[in-house]
């Protein structure tokens, strides 16, 4: 057993980190993950200027990503309608409406300039051996720009996630360069979609954005959603509005979807609705406005790390330069060789050094008099000539030396020349040829790479508020059921979010949702929403009586608090009401049953006078003779158990309006 333990942590270990570091999470240096990495390099070794069919491509990529072509297809296709490093062919299929793509063996694709710009530099890029060791690619690609930011991402792994939700290209390379020039910076993201964010709670990526559909109210009669919100297709968004419409919540006579290649659903309104009545409900109860939680996770240093947007691009500044570092060095080293070696090839010609060499016998005779040939010239050369560059010499053809042109050589000396000089201004003042080379980047892509989401705040809507509040809620004294869809007296109107209180003849009171249809029982005494703010405001006076026991009481308490479904009794078991109202101004006569040597047959009390008390407190004993009558005097409304409408809804349906008021 303890060993089966042992094979369960390590394999769950390995198995946790494997889906973290290989597959969900993406790494900050490149901003991909290990299948997107490894479709860019298998477009990079298949680059031949031309179109590749999708599968072609993804057949390539499985030399290198050991999971099947599904998930190197679809990221495929996913990465190549970002429109940024894969240019394609065919239809890649809708991300607004859903659409899949076609087959891959139907469409085409090959990486863009640009994506070769950020990406492609072999001579730094450090390369792995592949899953099986037959091939090598990339462990990370020297991105140049925070590609994470700009394409977003998201992934579930092992007890993490991370959502990264896109920007805008340009703004992302304008706030690198205005990092680089010691200005500060603030980034929204930006959706393919368009619509509008309010990032109010953005957090600096770690917070949540509410995205809105562009809605176009310009004819009163009907709406025409232009633009969906980040997150939805026009399918789903049409399906949240039909359920809006099953539910209650929106008065839509038709819908419409004219979507092409621009997004139009059109929303004809039912009779008296009128456009600007019906925008509110559509951002409280459809896909029309959305919640977006986000979390920057990202692979640093081989570890999951929680960033934030700033601080991605402070990272990608100091590390653009360290790579322009690296590039302009091996450059350097570059220059210098060849420079160093046409040094070489122009004294060997110019001086006839190879003349030297005709009349030796021997190989290290040869080398020697190259050596010798050179000593004159040792002030020309940047460093010492060794064997290996007398070897490169002696394999120069007989031909070159004969036709070797003296002009173009020096010529093409003094280009490399100026060329080691812009290296060395470029090393000497590498920040400022950071910004010259995102500002190149930027020219490359602005055309393509306009914002489409709008940066609004929006007002907070209540559901509650913008609900409909025209549901009939109707009652059946004789069967005893209560609901929208029951056949009976009408009670009040409601919307679907409200509660209702239900207080019965026994005392027993009881919360529940909106019912369509619900056993209330035959004994129904009052029938309301249950607003707490009302409802505490609202003092309830009751009058009864005990079984078994002569006398009556009255109770004046208020109901502030209940939990759905479940029943309160506001007076003793087995009591009987005999007077309830609202009103603090309730006033009522108690008839009593004769009693000898008693003239008093008959007493007026004021409720007011009574005090307040708990639900769970006991009400006051207002006499110890058995009551035959109670005659209300002054109320609202006589809510006498006896009366056609003893439930009495209007009575604090009155008493909310005013308090609403």
């Amino acid at each position: 057993m303890a060993y089966i333990k042992k094979l369960l942590n390590d394999n769950f270990l390995y198995y946790a980190s494997y889906v973290i570091m290989d597959r969900a999470i993406p790494e900050l240096d490149d901003g991909l993950k290990p299948v997107q990495r490894r479709i860019l390099h298998t477009l990079f070794e298949m680059d031949d200027g031309k179109f590749h069919k999708v599968a072609n491509v993804v057949g390539h990529c499985m030399k290198y990503h050991p999971h099947g072509d599904a998930s190197i297809g679809s990221a495929l296709v996913g990465l190549a309608n970002k429109g940024l490093f894969i240019e394609t062919q065919g239809n890649f299929g809708n991300p607004v409406t859903g659409d899949e793509a076609s087959a891959p063996r139907y469409i085409e694709c090959r990486c863009t300039t640009f994506a070769k710009e950020v990406f492609f530099h072999p001579k730094i890029t450090q390369y792995i051996d592949s899953y099986d060791g037959r091939n090598r690619e990339p462990l990370v690609f020297p991105a140049k720009i925070p590609v994470v930011l700009m394409l977003g991402t998201e992934g579930i792994a092992v007890g993490m996630s991370t959502k990264i939700l896109p920007h805008n290209s340009v703004e992302v390379i304008q706030a690198e360069v205005a990092f680089l020039e010691g200005k500060s910076f603030a980034l929204t993201p930006d959706f393919p979609t368009g619509g509008f964010i309010d990032a109010s709670d953005y957090a600096d990526g770690n917070g949540k954005v509410r995205v809105r559909a562009l809605l176009d109210t310009s004819d009163p009669k009907k709406i025409v959603i232009k633009e969906v919100p980040y997150g939805s297709t026009t399918e789903s968004l049409i399906g949240s509005i039909e359920e809006g419409v099953r539910a209650g919540h929106l008065k839509i006579a038709s819908i419409s979807d004219f979507t092409t290649d621009k997004v139009e659903i059109e929303l004809k309104l039912a009779r008296g609705v009128y456009a600007k009545e019906v925008v509110d409900s559509l951002y409280a109860f459809t896909e029309c406005e959305r919640s977006i939680s986000c979390n920057c996770l990202v692979i640093k240093d081989d570890k999951p790390t929680i960033s934030t947007v700033s601080d991605i691009i402070r990272y990608h500044a100091g590390k653009l330069l360290n790579l322009l570092r690296q590039e302009l060095e091996l450059e350097r080293d570059e220059l210098q060789a060849e420079l160093f070696a046409r040094t070489l090839e122009r004294i060997f010609i110019e001086e006839r050094i190879y003349k030297e060499i005709e009349t030796k016998r021997t190989s290290d005779a040869v080398i020697k008099a190259v050596l010798d040939g050179f000593r004159p010239f040792a002030k020309e050369l940047s460093r010492k000539i060794g064997t290996e560059d007398v070897e490169r010499l002696l394999k120069i053809p007989i031909r070159r030396i004969s036709l070797y042109d003296i002009e173009k050589a020096k010529k093409d000396m003094e280009r490399i020349q100026q060329q080691l000089a812009q290296n060395k201004e470029h090393l000497n003042h590498l920040v400022q040829y950071a910004i010259e080379i995102l500002k190149t980047y930027i020219k490359t892509i602005e055309s393509a790479s306009s914002r489409r989401t709008r940066i609004k705040s929006f007002k907070k809507i209540e559901v509650k508020t913008v609900a409909r509040h025209d549901f009939a809620l109707r009652y059946d004294s004789e069967g005893g059921y209560l609901g929208t869809e029951v056949s009976g007296e009408k009670i009040l109107e409601a919307s679907k979010f409200d509660k209702i209180l239900i207080l019965r003849k026994n005392g027993i009171y009881t919360v529940i949702p909106l019912p369509d249809k619900f056993f209330a029982g035959q004994n129904a005494l009052w029938i309301t929403v249950a607003e707490k703010e009302a409802l505490s405001s609202a003092i309830i006076t009751l009058v009864y009586s005990l079984a078994n026991q002569k006398g009556v009481y009255i109770k004046r308490t208020t109901i502030d608090s209940w939990l759905t479904g479940k029943d309160y009794s506001l007076v003793p078991e087995k009591a009987e009401i005999l007077g309830f109202s609202i009103d603090t101004a309730y006033e009522f006569q108690l008839e009593y049953k004769p009693k000898p040597r008693s003239k008093k047959t008959k007493q007026i009390f004021h409720a007011k006078e009574y005090p307040v008390r708990k639900r769970q407190a006991q009400g006051i004993r207002l006499a110890d003779r058995e009551v035959i009558q109670l005659e209300v005097l002054h109320a609202q409304k006589a809510n006498i158990i006896n009366s056609p409408s003893a439930h009495g809804g209007g009575l604090l349906e009155a008493a909310l309006k005013k308090h609403k008021k």
